[in-house]
């Protein structure tokens, strides 16, 4: 449908507009956020119980990792960087399990990982010669424009086209240059952003992962270099009983995202990870981390750190068609979405196409289901959804060799 309204709700466009009533979405994009808004086409009223929002944005996460159980280190241990887990992940149950699965079948999970979460764009922490092929075709919105290296190490995993070169791809095509950085406690992580800086590749393209072991130099180095970083909040405490000095990224002004990491050592989804990232922060420092700030963490924040500002990360007009409609369980818009779980979601738009939603925005697909899309119940509710999940799933349960739950999947394929 090339042009319908969302009325009668309340808007966050972004954290400094929110209004009651209505936005038109047009060929795709945010035609109009204006109070009283109407346009042609299907409107559907959302009855004042709605809160409509742009859609999350996910800046870091591992497409063909997301398995479950976790792997990590032994109670009581905790790892000195990341090469001790992947050798556990290597040797574990979990790895061997997944390992019937192709990686086709892994993206495929992923997605809906992200989607059954709200976020409909994605960073995949793996290089474009391995997932260029198959990205294009996930029901989300997988980046495919960023420059990538694994960590600017001894034990960098040689991604890429190297450190330098991968850097001139990100200035030359204005996107991302993406790499773990300061992923644990040995000398060569501790002297992350001194490595950058050598190379003088630590600029406004940089996305860093992690970066658990900044000194207050290094964080006032990134925010003077107008890095972005992700902050993966659980992932870091299973691993090394520690995460960044998040506090004072923000104080200095980092522009700091959130990325889930994969399954096997963060959040299930990007959802549960604000949730922790919050509890976190009041343990950490006895105070709260305001929810506004988790909300441009995941939708604005976000989409400067992938260049995608101009495109998506808030409902401004003339942006991308990127929503998301949450049941309002409080009155505070921003509360609202800091606590918000994967019931709570009643509907998902990517680029102006509905992707998932409850059985009464069905007219936004022309009143009936249409070919490449099927029909879920999940927390009892009939939604429809792109693609067939509960058919992945099952095909996937019967590689596997028994019924797998995947706790990012919140529905039974087999009902």
């Amino acid at each position: 449908m090339s042009e319908y309204t969302l009325s009668n709700g309340i808007i966050v466009s972004s954290a400094k507009k929110v209004e009651a009533d209505s936005i038109v979405i047009k060929e795709g994009k945010i035609a109009s956020n204006a109070k009283s808004a109407a346009g042609t086409g299907v409107s559907i009223n959302l009855g004042g119980a709605s809160i409509v929002y742009p859609s999350l944005i996910n800046t870091h996460d591992h497409m063909q990792g997301n398995y479950l159980p976790r792997v990590g280190p032994r109670p009581g241990n905790y790892y000195l960087n990341w090469l001790p887990w992947d050798n556990d992940l290597k040797a574990s149950d979990t790895f061997i399990e997944r390992s019937h699965l192709s990686r086709e079948d892994l993206y495929l999970l992923s997605a809906y990982k992200n989607l059954f979460s709200g976020a409909l764009t994605v960073n995949d922490h793996f290089p474009r010669a391995l997932n260029r092929e198959i990205l294009p075709g996930l029901p989300i919105r997988a980046i495919t424009n960023y420059a990538l290296s694994h960590e600017a190490s001894s034990y960098d995993l040689k991604w890429g086209e190297g450190v330098e070169q991968e850097h001139k791809f990100a200035v030359k095509n204005k996107c991302p240059f993406i790499t773990h950085l300061s992923e644990g406690f040995d000398e060569e992580a501790m002297n992350g952003v001194r490595n950058l800086k050598k190379l003088r590749i630590l600029d406004k393209h940089c996305l860093l992962i992690h970066c658990i072991g900044f000194s207050d130099e290094d964080i006032q180095t990134v925010a003077k270099a107008g890095a972005s970083v992700s902050w993966c909040a659980a992932s870091n405490m299973f691993m090394f009983n520690v995460t960044c000095k998040i506090r004072k990224f923000l104080q200095a002004g980092v522009n700091v995202t959130i990325g889930t990491d994969s399954s096997a050592t963060g959040s299930i989804n990007i959802l549960a990870e604000m949730r922790y990232a919050r509890k976190l922060y009041r343990e950490m420092y006895g105070e709260d981390l305001p929810a506004k700030n988790l909300f441009e963490m995941t939708t604005a924040n976000a989409a400067k750190a992938f260049w995608m500002d101009k495109e998506t990360g808030t409902l401004d007009q003339g942006k991308s068609g990127d929503i998301m409609v949450l049941k309002a369980n409080n009155d505070d818009p921003f509360e609202n979405f800091a606590g918000a779980e994967m019931r709570d979601i009643e509907l998902l738009i990517l680029a102006g196409k509905p992707v998932y939603g409850e059985t009464r925005f069905i007219d936004l697909l022309g009143g009936e289901l249409p070919d490449g899309y099927a029909q879920i119940r999940v927390n009892n509710r009939p939604m429809f959804v792109i693609g067939d999940p509960a058919g992945h799933y099952s095909m996937c349960r019967k590689k596997i060799g028994f019924k797998k739950v995947l706790d990012y999947l919140p529905f039974e394929p087999e009902v």
